[in-house]
């Protein structure tokens, strides 16, 4: 993927954008009012299929674009027709994570029997030694979305209390980019950031870092500590678009998205480095394969983070409302 001039390619996603959000219509599905076509979908709850007894629900693309939805963890809000996630903040998950989630794994093949994992279902970098081998080089995800709530109860020590990620990209292994949203109860204003992982492998895998970089708000916020004037409330429409061409990630960030003066911030990073900001573990991700996540993975969990889970009338679940959400590669 090359794109010549990425002034043109953001007005050309805002203007889409607009007309996608005109367009949504609260009685339908929210296949019916967005482009699913390359995305699955987990929830979560058990699934009733015998044969993924005792696993999270995962919906096929297939049955994601014959109108699925299941209140009150992904629907179409009655109102807006925004496309709504929320997940508890315990409840059944996928085997590697302690948290829940309502979120959108993207793929690329047309091909329906071809596993998520495969690589016709994920992209790489341009350097990647195999890149002609999958589905993709780089790839770009946009959306526009507000997070409607956040869980009311956790550690405020841990980082991951009170937050949700609203959007990934996921390796093979780790995580090159986790875009979060944090709000403390008390606080008015939550932050939004991301977290970039180092991809530390074979026996310095235990030596993972998550490096946080501030975008509106500020990480790692605790009681009794200054709210972020610059932040974002819960219910405040914002963007973000990810774009990753070549070996380079771009991130652009947008609030104030109503007014006359929308604020921007914009990052860029080599995902094939290595060494990020001096980190001798990060292996760069050169060699690693990628797919997109979108929707609301819960960050508080019964766990070490001490939330607690007494149900969705005590506060204890998190909501985000997507109003447009694109990919291509």
């Amino acid at each position: 993927m090359h794109i010549t001039s990425k002034t043109l390619l953001a007005l050309t996603i805002s203007a889409i954008s607009s007309h996608a959000m005109a367009q949504l219509d609260p009685s339908k599905a929210p296949s019916e009012n967005f482009d699913l076509s390359k995305w699955k979908i987990v929830i979560p709850m058990e699934d009733t299929k015998p044969e993924r007894k005792g696993k999270v629900m995962e919906i096929s693309k297939t049955e994601l674009n014959e109108g699925y939805q299941h209140a009150p963890w992904f629907y179409t809000d009655k109102e807006s027709g925004a496309m709504v996630f929320a997940a508890p903040n315990k409840a059944m998950t996928t085997p590697n994570s302690s948290n829940a989630r309502s979120e959108l794994h993207a793929l690329i093949s047309d091909n329906a029997s071809i596993d998520p994992y495969e690589p016709a279902n994920n992209f790489v970098l341009a350097s990647h030694p195999d890149a002609e081998q999958f589905g993709a080089i780089g790839g770009k995800m946009s959306a526009k979305l507000a997070v409607d709530h956040v869980s009311q109860s956790g550690d405020h020590r841990h980082n991951d209390s009170f937050s949700v990620v609203i959007g990934q990209i996921h390796a093979g292994t780790n995580e090159p980019l986790k875009i979060f949203y944090r709000k403390l109860p008390d606080q008015e204003y939550g932050s939004v950031y991301w977290n970039y992982e180092n991809n530390a492998l074979g026996d310095d895998y235990h030596r993972r870092l998550d490096i946080s970089h501030n975008v509106f708000g500020k990480a790692k916020i605790r009681f009794g500590e200054p709210e972020p004037t610059d932040g974002i409330k819960l219910g405040e429409k914002f963007s973000y678009d990810i774009q990753v061409d070549g070996d380079v990630m771009y991130l652009e960030f947008t609030k104030n998205l109503e007014s006359k003066a929308p604020i921007t911030r914009s990052f860029a990073i080599d995902l094939a480095k290595g060494h990020y900001l001096g980190n001798k573990y990060d292996a760069g991700y050169k060699n690693e394969w990628f797919f997109f996540k979108a929707g609301a993975y819960n960050q508080c969990n019964t766990g070490v983070v001490r939330c607690k889970n007494e149900g969705i009338e005590a506060g204890d679940y998190t909501q985000v409302s997507f109003y447009q959400l694109d990919l291509e590669h």
